[in-house]
């Protein structure tokens, strides 16, 4: 998994932003709903997977760890 692009998108998209692995994204409030839409679309292109409604979640988003678990997940099928 390249968490470095994951982090990647995060600053693109929030810039300023300094998000390491493990940073809480929805907790600490570094994005919020409309950045989590626009996020959920950049992932998919960047690692051309389908992430549906029911993977929005929380815990899917927490942190970028989260975030590669899930893209890992989704990717295996």
């Amino acid at each position: 998994m390249n968490m470095d692009k994951i982090l990647e998108i995060i600053r693109e998209l929030v810039p300023g932003t300094d998000v390491a692995a493990d940073t809480l994204l929805i907790e600490d409030e570094i994005i919020d709903s409309f950045d989590l839409v626009a996020l959920v679309g950049e992932l998919s292109d960047a690692f051309d997977v389908q992430i549906g409604v029911e993977s929005v979640t929380p815990e899917n988003f927490e942190t970028p760890s989260a975030i590669a678990s899930l893209i890992e997940r989704l990717r295996e099928g």
